[in-house]
């Protein structure tokens, strides 16, 4: 297993980036850096896409939360509609217009911490990244499309089209009739429908 492949460890129940082979064990990192674990390889697999798209908008995440959290000088704003979150930014903006920084501190260390509390830490305005997953299903409020294309010739292609059809044995029989009238005997044929995304759960 080459470093950097994306695994899945059923034990922890995480993806992490293969690393390499410690004694019996492999060495795992979490996706996005961190922490090295110890994992079974009879047991660890690669990572389906949806697992490996997760992993990754989680990652996503916590380095936002990180650069929030590292960054003390940035003002918490509000959640809107939350009555709490507006009396103490109310707070703040008088103890901004008194000139009275300490007042202002003291009212952004209450908001962080009502944010921590009540809202997950995630601060007004911001919306976090989730991998939502889809499954591509044909439409099948619509008819597909069978179409062939005679590419028979010795200089340029014939250029004869059956046009669109809606089943493989009309195609199929005007390819015959074009044959038997030119003894033209190559054909590039395509099928086109139409798809949507199901959300999955």
């Amino acid at each position: 297993m080459e470093p950097g492949t994306l695994v899945f460890d059923p034990h922890t129940r995480k993806v992490g980036e293969y690393q390499d082979r410690t004694g019996p064990y492999v060495m795992l990192r979490p996706v996005g850096g961190g922490r090295e674990w110890q994992a079974d390889p009879a047991k660890i697999r690669e990572a389906t896409l949806d697992e490996r798209l997760s992993a990754g908008v989680r990652a996503l995440n916590d380095r936002y939360r990180e650069r929030l959290s590292d960054d003390p000088a940035r003002p918490p704003s509000p959640v809107p509609g939350c009555a709490t979150c507006e009396e103490l930014a109310l707070r703040r903006d008088r103890a901004r217009a008194a000139f009275d920084g300490s007042a202002v501190t003291d009212a952004n260390v209450l908001l962080r911490q009502h944010q921590r509390e009540e809202h997950g830490g995630q601060p007004a305005g911001r919306r976090l990244f989730r991998y939502v997953p889809y499954t591509i299903v044909q439409d099948p409020s619509a008819q597909p499309e069978y179409e062939a294309y005679c590419v028979s010739g010795a200089e340029q292609d014939c250029g004869a089209g059956s046009g669109p059809c809606q089943a493989p044995g009309e195609v199929e029989e005007w390819q015959r009739r074009h044959t038997q009238e030119t003894r033209h005997l190559r054909y590039r044929r395509s099928f086109a429908d139409y798809a949507v995304l199901e959300r999955q759960g």
